[in-house]
């Protein structure tokens, strides 16, 4: 650190007609070198060893540029509320108005090799539900690599509802869900009510009254209603992927994705995803 400057020895003025002018501009120079020195070591005592950096914001983009889209990244873990939630409290509005509310988020591409296949997220209106919440959901879900792209041979992405898509992932009441089901080809009444959920061409149906109050085979297990949606929106996402229905494959293990764990365990223990420890999970074939 400089504490003081030391002034160079005093300059003799030169003798001689017409040196006076020379000599006075040297000392002007002494004096204004050691008044520079004696400004930066004082700086320098202040703790200012270099300039302020300059800080430059970004170019604002052009008027005419699209806004970005959201996009939901996948999330492994649950809130501490949701990990001990096995229902959700209060009525369940068991019939809409039969319209959809479409997500307008658009995700990054899941997965990094394969088939590229995109889906879009709908809600029912009167179903009291939110679209982006559940296409969050939905896009967590689809984009952990537990999920369908987890082994290299698939690649999804959620799309706008005014986007080109192979499928559509729908929320809908369970008389809404029942209407849909049986119109695919598919009766999900238990005990004469719309119980299930269903896949039809095109379409992965999901009843409200399973998203908000899962199944008595998660919920006397006391298995979280988080854990359940995974496995909801897994199973029938792969019907639309191509597989079908799965027995158990071993006695107290987990269940493959796509047993129907809604109303069976088939002797096996409640499991949500495709993939286990690395590897593709499945079970025989009925």
């Amino acid at each position: 650190m400089i504490d003081e400057v030391t002034a160079p020895s005093p300059v003799k003025p030169p003798s001689g007609p017409g040196r006076w002018r020379k000599w006075w501009l040297a000392a002007f120079a002494v004096i204004v070198l050691v008044a520079g020195g004696f400004a930066v070591g004082q700086r320098m005592e202040q703790g200012e060893t270099s300039a302020p950096a300059m800080t430059f914001a970004p170019a604002p983009p052009p008027s005419n540029a699209a806004p970005p889209s959201a996009s939901p990244s996948p999330s492994p873990s649950p809130t501490p509320e949701k990990a001990t939630l096995l229902q959700l409290p209060g009525a369940v509005p068991t019939k809409g108005s039969g319209q959809f509310t479409y997500a307008s988020l658009r995700s990054s591409v899941f997965g990094g090799k394969g088939q590229l296949r995109r889906f879009r997220v709908a809600v029912e209106k009167g179903s009291n539900e939110d679209a982006t919440e559940f296409a969050e959901e939905v896009s967590a879900i689809l984009g952990d690599p537990r999920s369908w792209t987890g082994g290299g041979q698939l690649r999804l992405q959620m799309v706008r509802g005014s986007d080109p898509a192979d499928f559509t992932v729908y929320l809908a009441t369970r008389d809404t869900a029942g209407k849909m089901c049986l119109n695919g080809g598919t009766n999900i009444r238990v005990g004469g009510r719309p119980y299930t959920s269903c896949r039809a061409t095109g379409k992965a149906i999901i009843n409200l009254d399973r998203w908000r109050l899962s199944a008595p085979t998660y919920v006397s297990a006391r298995i979280p209603l988080f854990t359940y949606r995974q496995y909801v929106i897994n199973h029938e996402v792969g019907h639309e992927l191509g597989h079908h229905h799965q027995g158990c494959p071993k006695a107290g293990g987990p269940a493959p994705v796509m047993v129907q764990q809604t109303l069976t365990l088939r002797g096996c223990q409640a499991y949500a995803w495709p993939r286990r420890n690395g590897k593709t999970l499945t079970g025989p074939s009925l």
